[in-house]
């Protein structure tokens, strides 16, 4: 089987925003002082580099190749909120980008008709996804003593409704690429 042409470009959609996202990842795990919290980001920027690496693996398994775009998904985001102040914004927009990502894969693989292949390549990120969430939210939690809970709350606020605005924006631009995006987000 090959891509047809949206197919392709939303993979390789993907893959660049892999790429970006490790990084971001490779820059904030310098950053984070020694500990378990700059283990786990190190961790989480060799997992976004494997996740660019999968979707190349896919989209050249289905013979084709990524497509060099300019410009991610967290381009437009960080456009959107602006260049993080500290370490608790950085996790905090990390939740955000990440229930992103896990609920876009999730939309995808209810599409009828899904390559096998493109299937495995989900959800072989997506249990990486899911550990990404979870410490994550850890952290958030672990910094409520620093920045206290309210203060993080009316930042992931903040951020949620700026990636709402993103993600509108993403798929109107982007129109017939995303159109299984574009039906009502699960509940």
């Amino acid at each position: 089987m090959s891509l047809n042409d949206n197919d392709r470009w939303l993979l390789s959609y993907y893959r660049s925003s892999e790429i970006n996202a490790a990084l971001f990842f490779g820059r904030v795990s310098r950053m984070v002082r020694p500990g378990q919290l700059q283990a786990e980001v190190t961790h989480h920027f060799a997992d976004e580099a494997n996740h660019a690496k999968y979707w190349n693996e896919c989209i050249n398994d289905l013979d084709a190749h990524p497509i060099k775009l300019r410009e991610s998904y967290q381009d437009q985001y960080l456009e959107a909120v602006g260049t993080p102040s500290n370490l608790m914004e950085v996790m905090a927009i990390t939740q955000v980008l990440e229930k992103r990502v896990i609920g876009q894969y999730h939309r995808q693989l209810r599409v009828p008709d899904l390559h096998p292949r493109v299937k495995q390549t989900l959800e072989q990120i997506m249990l990486d996804e899911r550990w990404h969430i979870q410490y994550v939210r850890e952290a958030l939690e672990n910094m409520e003593e620093r920045y206290g809970a309210e203060h993080i709350e009316a930042t992931l606020k903040r951020f949620t409704e700026a990636d709402q605005e993103v993600y509108a924006k993403t798929l109107a631009e982007y129109g017939e690429r995303v159109a299984f995006l574009a039906e009502r987000e699960p509940r």
